[in-house]
């Protein structure tokens, strides 16, 4: 793939397209539009997600109002307590929690540290977002996620900008209320699956998500991974290769996985056949080293690194569980693999308005794809797979924790 039709894709994306929603559709379709002109068919598969229609979010701070956004489908009604700032979520600072307004110095919340403030009795939950020195002050939109909140009850919840955060705790703020006004609902998101196929029935499955957040375009997270999905499929389309390759571009990621959760939940009887995932979340940046993580017996990892070193590309590969599609699949027992380009938070963030092309280099783009499409050709030109279907016991209890099955361990 060359570099205007790089550059062409990131243009014709560049608006926020968050999980859900019509814009999020608009880019789904232009996916296939884009692998049908590659000669490679593909098809949209819907699934659901949890929808909500803010009327009103109010925070009142010692009875003035202060900037918030509401999260989405976290109930609705008004709720009032002291406020109480807590940075930790140890056992000592949730018991603090009962009767009050808890500020958070994070903008998301895992189950365990949601069910221990619903058990401590809090009211209601302040998130924070942002940067103090942006020279904006943005409020994310969240949602309260379904399996955060499980079986239990939800609270009410809002953000603010850390920057008012910071002027909550300095003022010493006494009282805050939250009032919420929403309308739940089903909606629909995405995935979009390509194919093409090989000589033996199994498939080698790609995926990278194309979902953004409510104010990122979202071209390092993740468009970037969407065009190294085309550039492998335009690379190797006309080959005959062992293992066929299937390509997933997920929604709703950013939401916790949802896309890839429904894929691998709606295709379960293909999994037996799935010989390894490959999993691409941001690469091409021009600053930043080039990761794997690999959920699946060390022997892949080794010889990733070893890959890199044979082609000059330095692969900095680990054991373990990244938060990113990978996951659903090494869930399952596929054996899994993510492939990214890590630049720091200062060169290229994500979660925000400053996620735009600017911060990736087409040459680095086309360098990191050329890796990715020799080791997807490896892997699907074998006689065998050769990456075991034995998920690591390391493995194994990282993925309880990340997916809160278990509490993550002290160590």
């Amino acid at each position: 793939m060359n570099t205007a039709k790089m550059k062409k894709i990131f243009r014709d994306t560049d608006f926020v397209h968050r999980s859900g929603t019509p814009e999020e559709l608009k880019v789904a379709e232009y996916l296939k539009g884009q692998c049908e002109a590659l000669g490679v068919s593909a098809r949209i598969e819907p699934f659901r997600v949890p929808m909500a229609e803010i009327e009103s979010a109010h925070v009142f701070a010692d009875g003035k109002e202060i900037p918030c956004r509401g999260i989405f489908c976290c109930g609705n009604g008004d709720v009032e307590g002291e406020l109480y700032y807590m940075p930790g979520q140890d056992k000592v600072s949730v018991a603090g929690a009962k009767d009050r307004i808890v500020l958070l110095d994070t903008s998301v919340i895992g189950y365990f540290a949601y069910h221990d403030l619903l058990d401590a009795g809090a009211r209601g939950i302040l998130f924070q977002y942002g940067n103090i020195h942006y020279p904006n002050e943005d409020i994310d939109e969240r949602d309260l996620r379904e399996y955060v909140v499980g079986e239990g009850r939800k609270l009410l919840c809002a953000t603010v900008n850390a920057g008012t955060a910071v002027e909550l705790v300095r003022n010493g703020t006494k009282n805050v209320r939250i009032s919420i006004r929403q309308k739940e609902h089903d909606g629909e998101s995405h995935n979009v699956i390509a194919e093409i196929p090989g000589k033996r029935p199994e498939y080698i499955t790609l995926t990278a998500h194309y979902d953004s957040t409510a104010l990122s375009h979202g071209a390092y997270d993740n468009m970037s991974g969407c065009v190294g999905l085309l550039g492998v499929m335009d690379a190797l389309k006309g080959r005959k290769l062992n293992y066929g390759l299937r390509f997933v571009f997920c929604g709703s990621e950013e939401r916790g996985l949802l896309g890839s959760k429904a894929y691998v939940r709606d295709h379960e009887a293909d999994l037996s056949g799935t010989a390894l995932n490959i999993n691409l979340d941001m690469i091409g940046t021009i600053m930043g080293r080039f990761i794997s993580c690999v959920s699946a017996e060390e022997k892949l990892s080794h010889y990733l690194s070893y890959m890199g070193a044979e082609l000059g590309f330095p692969v900095a590969s680990r054991i373990g569980v990244y938060s990113s599609d990978s996951t659903s699949f090494a869930d399952k027992g596929v054996p899994a693999v993510s492939l990214a380009r890590l630049a720091g938070n200062n060169v290229a963030p994500i979660h925000c308005r400053y996620d735009l092309m600017d911060v990736l280099s087409m040459e680095q783009m086309k360098a990191d794809i050329s890796f990715i499409t020799e080791f997807t050709r490896r892997m699907a030109d074998a006689a065998v797979c050769p990456v075991s279907r034995d998920i690591p016991e390391k493995v194994k209890k990282e993925l309880d924790e990340y997916l809160f099955r278990k509490r993550k361990s002290a160590d």
